[in-house]
């Protein structure tokens, strides 16, 4: 049940990231050059459904890691939010992003430190 958890909020924060993502680029399209902190670039992504989608999910994703860290230590849990980027780099490797191999042999590491991780006590 533990890991199920973990896992809802790694998937829930991966998918706030990708629409977040896709609003800017959304937004930044529209505007014609990217994000600038004034107010009408503020106005044009505050306008971007997409963005406010994401920022939905990445509360809700917080609600769900706050009921793991209810059930488990800090230093179990936490390693675990890293594969956010593994999903992250997944989906543009299936989007046609070019990803180095270098990038790659990172998610491999990601991936090698979280089945360690995973192979400890949940708790202290």
């Amino acid at each position: 049940m533990l890991l199920a958890l973990i896992l809802f909020s790694v998937a829930l924060a991966a998918a706030a990231q990708i629409l977040l993502k896709h609003g800017m680029n959304q937004a930044t399209h529209r505007l014609g050059h990217p994000f600038r902190f004034d107010g009408r670039d503020v106005s044009a992504v505050a306008r971007t459904p997409a963005v406010w989608i994401g920022l939905a999910l990445f509360g809700f994703s917080a609600i769900v890691w706050l009921a793991v860290l209810s059930r488990a230590a800090l230093s179990y849990a936490y390693p675990f939010a890293a594969l956010t980027y593994v999903v992250i780099v997944a989906y543009d490797t299936v989007r046609g992003e070019a990803v180095t191999g270098l990038r790659w042999a990172g998610v491999a590491l990601i991936v090698a430190g979280i089945i360690l991780v995973s192979r400890t006590p949940a708790h202290g």
